[in-house]
């Protein structure tokens, strides 16, 4: 029943790329690699953006598909030539040891590409591939040729990285060793004035993730995460706690030690103040790691215990968006109760829960979710549930139910914008003008007797003219016309006076004249 709904959904909207990528992780956490593989193939079928192509890429990586990967990759490159795409090629090349193949790639970029190859991005990431290669002489050139062909405002950032190379690999093998220790001293020497700036702790962990010396960069990670803010204030957390996340993934992707990164989660959870206020990304991100490993049910566990310690829309939001994607329909009940619990002056959550189940077709479980939104004393746009509503009856041809909701939305507002779609309904759903007509009247004496109301009496009465203007006859354009303009029937009835009288004073002069 999930892939009917998926089907639909991105048939009908196929530019939506949530729809098919929630399709996707449906199809692999239920273990069903081809059927993910066919929704893919059928997504690519819409030239989607670059994160659909990228996404379908690290699929079938995962699953140790590298040439299928790499078709998927060739056919990106042909979708989208431009250099991020070819970039990401090379990339995938190298990562998977195809040295020669990512240098091929790299050439053919420059031959593809034409004039838009002339982007130092492009030539900066070549002479990185090779230097990474110790291919020095091949990066050198590379430089060289760059700086030949590429406009000198548009290459700064190629002189300094060929400053910077220059110095690396220059006469001797002790140049970068120097250049290195001297950065390290910076940064050490700042620090060491202001341990709390992240700012710079985030350079010095890029420093030593560019050199890729593990245990160097774990040191630094946690000397950076030992300095905790000293105000327990969320917006001087923020910065501090992106510090334990990008530890984390560093562990997880850099160093593929799930088990490590996993310790570091638990760890800032554990260092976070959450009577005081907590992060749903820190909640979120690691169930996503939870979820990356194989383990749903602690994925589940973590956000229980982040709607138990630190309950945010965001992550009943991202739970019950799991839970659907895994087709556990019990369980997103469940949540979407306990997230109206939480916060049952939300109009929004109230119609996603009612739509849900009216897209399981459930309707009677959502018009009683629908009839309780209504009976709500305080929501935050309850015209949002009132709508919702009437639509959901009008989409199920319930137009008793409709007008009802209407009746009661009269009685409770006597807002002219109800009285305005009321009069709609009844014209254009239930076709019946002449009940249309009396909607407009009601709304118009109940306005006019209000204090304060001749803005919305006009928009009514401008609302009401142009119905009758399609639906109606000359005489009931007239009458609202002189509803608008009272003055104008006035000097009607006073010409006519006027007419009259001159006729019966000529008369009486005939008379005269012939008598």
């Amino acid at each position: 029943h999930a892939r009917n709904v998926w089907e639909r959904a991105t048939t009908l909207l196929p530019r939506v790329d949530a729809l098919w990528l929630k399709w996707v992780h449906m199809e692999e956490t239920a273990g069903n690699v081809p059927g993910a593989r066919q929704v893919f193939e059928r997504w690519m079928q819409y030239k989607p953006g670059e994160t659909a192509w990228k996404c379908y890429a690290k699929m079938e990586q995962r699953y140790g598909e590298l040439e299928k990967a790499r078709e998927v990759i060739q056919q990106f490159v042909l979708c989208h030539n431009i250099i991020d795409t070819w970039l990401y090629y090379a990339k995938f090349e190298e990562k998977v040891a195809e040295i020669e193949r990512a240098r091929r790639v790299y050439e053919e970029a420059v031959e593809a590409l034409g004039e838009w190859a002339k982007d130092e991005k492009l030539f900066v990431a070549f002479a990185k591939f090779e230097e990474r290669q110790r291919e020095y002489e091949r990066a050198r050139a590379i430089f060289r040729y760059a700086l030949d062909n590429i406009p000198k405002g548009k290459a700064e950032e190629l002189y300094a990285m060929l400053m910077t190379f220059e110095k690396q690999h220059g006469h001797t093998d002790g140049i970068e060793d120097v250049v290195l220790s001297r950065k390290r001293f910076q940064y050490e020497d700042e620090l060491r004035t202001n341990p709390l700036n992240y700012d710079l702790w985030f350079d010095y962990i890029r420093l030593e993730e560019g050199i890729a010396d593990s245990e160097k960069c774990r040191d630094v990670y946690e000397r950076a995460i030992a300095n905790l803010p000293k105000v327990a204030d969320k917006q001087y957390w923020g910065r501090y706690i992106y510090l334990w996340i990008m530890y984390a993934a560093y562990e997880e992707l850099d160093e593929d030690d799930p088990d490590r990164a996993r310790a570091i989660y638990e760890e800032c959870l554990k260092v976070i103040p959450h009577r005081k206020f907590s992060f749903s990304k820190v909640w979120l991100m690691y169930a996503h790691f939870e979820i990356r490993q194989g383990n749903l049910p602690q994925a589940r566990k973590i956000l229980g215990t982040a709607l138990g310690k630190a309950p945010k829309n965001k992550i009943y939001r991202q739970y019950i968006d799991l839970e659907l994607q895994l087709g556990e329909l019990d369980r997103v009940r469940k949540l979407y109760q306990k997230w109206l619990q939480y916060n049952p002056t939300n109009a929004q959550i109230w119609v996603k829960y009612a739509l849900l189940e009216d897209s399981l077709e459930e309707s009677s479980r959502a018009r009683y979710v629908f009839s309780l939104a209504i009976q709500q004393p305080m929501l935050d746009m309850p015209e949002v549930c009132w709508k919702a509503y009437i639509d959901f009856e009008v989409k199920h041809q319930e137009l008793d139910n409709a007008q009802r909701l209407y009746e009661a939305l009269v009685d409770k507002t006597r807002h002219y914008k109800v009285y305005i779609a009321f009069a709609m309904f009844k014209s254009n759903v239930c076709e019946d003008a002449d009940a249309a007509r009396e909607v407009f009247r009601q709304g118009y004496q109940e306005l006019s007797s209000q204090d304060d109301s001749a803005e919305e009496v006009s928009t009514l009465l401008q609302n009401w003219l142009k119905f009758e203007q399609e639906k109606g006859s000359a005489a009931t354009v007239s009458s609202v016309e002189d509803k608008i303009n009272p003055d104008r029937k006035k000097g009607s009835s006073k010409l006519l006076a006027r007419a009259k009288a001159y006729v019966q004073k000529k008369r009486k002069a005939d008379e005269m004249e012939g008598g």
